[in-house]
């Protein structure tokens, strides 16, 4: 469309050989709240999450897709959007820094060695991926106070677009920001960013020298960062039909890269007026194939598949337009990644090409444009590369970047494995506005082991106080492994489990306590719920962790008068409990 890129020169500055690599930034003016001035437009970026879409029923795939076709939909037509995902690897400095135990010199540093030793074990067996998604969004303004105006009111419909799909997005602040590029061009440096704004202009420092590489070099057909090269693709050639695993698929390849999906809406007043000329293109073309043909008298010729394929194709799209709901949007999706060496790369490349062909699908290498290639791909809120394909809301939808929810916080402790990314699950509970959690599983599943674990992970790495109520007394090892202590009251109360009732209705059973009979469970007064042995195995357990204080009766057996209970309460009691003190050392008599 003719008015769409007429504006595409405000997108292109004057071509100037840069005396430096700060000058092959794009960047022209940054702001307090992360607003870019980059080549006549303003642009601003959200980092957006992840939901499960790839373990969803087909059902909710579906519901998930739609709520996509809508965010898409609610775009603005007088701005470029960008999608922008992002692979980054760990390093082990990060890694040790951010996951890893510290050591205490506490005496329990060799639990930390062995637990750090498990969760290095686990990292090798697992991509080891840090990714990330966001939005950038650039349109031409004539001041920044018009710019924020229109970023807030794309930030609240994007808010609501994703939260409906049980995703969100978040503002990243200027630093956010910059850093995201200076862990692109800094591979292995990614701890050492540092940016203050104010101390920036205080001593007229270039803000890009923040994240600026040393040195950076574009060749026909890929690029060189420091020590680094790289290559960037563009899909050339689309499927038609193409499966929405694609995007998802090429991001857990294992390396560090970034892919951009550039979207640009178009007002469906254009886009319809658009489909009319090009139907009416198409019919013409008809029409002048089958004058040639009666010209030579061949008035039984079929039209051509292609003619008619085109003729097809463009009424279905514009029935689209107009009875369901789509938009037209030009799209363009880039890919650059990053390797060792040239030969990795061209490895790399040919092993991201050929999940390209496993689609339907034809990635290219950008030749002597790997500029303005990074540029689009990277998330400045740039388009530089003419490669756009015209797409309905639903085709571009299938370019779907969802996959699977990532949990790997800072400072959090291990969880796991994800079962579909093969990532590490690395949560830290302190942060969440609700920190519970509950394991539920078969019996033999691990649900003590996993809880013992987490207290073990706790313990150790932590300051947070512990308390574990143990009726089975199976926790008592691991606690005086810990150092715990301090059982501050006792109450002496028994039940007694029905074997029939039980396995019905479980042992959480709400029937009134009056309907003994058919309850799962009732009170009984101590030694009638459990036997003798029991509660001298319960006295012994609490001597072993230093409790020598009262045992406090609870009576409420119905079956026995208060005085009857509480006597025979005492007579189990007494037997049970050792009243001499223990011995400071053992030795034979």
């Amino acid at each position: 469309m003719r008015k769409l890129f007429k504006g595409r020169s405000t997108e292109r500055d004057a071509f100037r050989i840069p005396r430096s690599v700060q000058q092959s930034i794009p960047i022209k003016r940054i702001y307090k709240d992360g607003i870019f001035r980059v080549s006549g437009r303003f642009s601003k970026t959200w980092r957006f999450f992840d939901i499960n879409y790839a373990v969803a029923s087909p059902e909710k795939q579906m519901e998930l897709f739609l709520g996509y076709c809508g965010v898409l939909n609610s775009l603005p037509i007088d701005a470029g959007v960008k999608l922008t995902l992002v692979n980054r690897q760990l390093n082990r400095q990060e890694f040790s820094r951010n996951l890893l135990m510290a050591y205490r010199q506490d005496g329990r540093d060799y639990m930390r060695r062995e637990y750090n030793g498990i969760l290095l074990d686990k990292a090798s067996g697992s991509n080891n991926l840090v990714q990330e998604k966001y939005i950038t969004v650039s349109v031409a303004k004539r001041s920044i106070e018009e710019a924020r105006t229109f970023f807030a009111r794309v930030g609240t419909d994007l808010t609501a677009g994703l939260g409906r799909m049980d995703s969100g997005i978040r503002e990243i602040t200027l630093n956010e920001r910059l850093r995201l590029f200076h862990d692109f061009f800094r591979v292995g440096q990614e701890s050492a960013f540092a940016f203050d704004l104010q101390t920036a202009q205080r001593r007229g420092h270039d803000f890009r020298d923040a994240i600026a590489p040393e040195t950076l070099q574009f060749f026909h057909d890929h690029y060189a960062v420091d020590e680094r090269v790289g290559r960037t693709l563009f899909l050339r050639e689309y499927a038609s039909f193409i499966k929405d695993t694609m995007i998802t698929e090429l991001m857990d390849y294992p390396r560090n890269m970034m892919l951009s999906i550039d979207i640009v809406p178009v007002a469906t007043d254009e886009a319809v007026s658009e489909m009319h000329r090009r139907i009416m293109a198409v019919e013409s073309d008809i029409t002048r194939w089958q004058q040639r043909q009666n010209h030579h008298n061949n008035f039984s010729a079929n039209i051509p598949y292609d003619l008619e394929q085109m003729r097809k194709e463009t009424r279905e799209f514009l029935d689209d337009l107009t009875a369901r709901d789509q938009r037209m949007m030009y799209a363009l999706v880039t890919l650059t990644h990053l390797a060792d060496n040239e030969e990795q790369l061209e490895q790399d490349t040919e092993a991201l090409s050929a999940i390209g062909r496993s689609h339907g699908c034809q990635f290219a290498t950008m030749k002597h444009q790997q500029e303005d290639a990074l540029n689009t791909v990277l998330p400045y809120g740039l388009r530089r590369i003419d490669a756009m394909r015209t797409l309905t809301t639903e085709s571009t939808a299938v370019l779907l970047p969802f996959k699977t929810q990532e949990i790997m916080d800072t400072g959090g402790l291990y969880y796991g494995v994800n079962a579909v990314s093969r990532n590490l699950i690395i949560c830290n509970r302190d942060a969440m506005l609700n920190g519970h959690g509950l394991y539920t599983g078969v019996s033999g599943s691990g649900k003590s082991m996993m809880a013992k674990q987490e207290i073990g992970f706790v313990g150790l790495n932590t300051d947070h106080d512990i308390i574990v109520v143990d009726p089975e007394r199976e926790y008592g090892p691991l606690i005086r492994a810990l150092g715990g202590e301090a059982i501050f009251h006792v109450h002496a109360k028994d039940t007694k489990i029905d074997p029939i009732n039980a396995p019905i209705d479980g042992t959480l059973d709400y029937r009134p306590y009056g309907d003994e009979i058919h309850r799962s469970w009732i009170f009984r007064s101590i030694g009638y719920g459990h036997d003798e042995l029991f509660w001298k195995d319960f006295v012994s357990q609490l001597r072993l962790v230093g409790y020598d204080y009262v045992l406090s009766i609870e009576h409420e057996d119905s079956l026995m008068s208060k005085n009857e209970g509480l006597v025979k309460a005492c007579d189990v009691l007494k037997r049970a409990i050792t009243f001499e003190d223990k011995m400071t050392e053992a030795r034979w008599f």
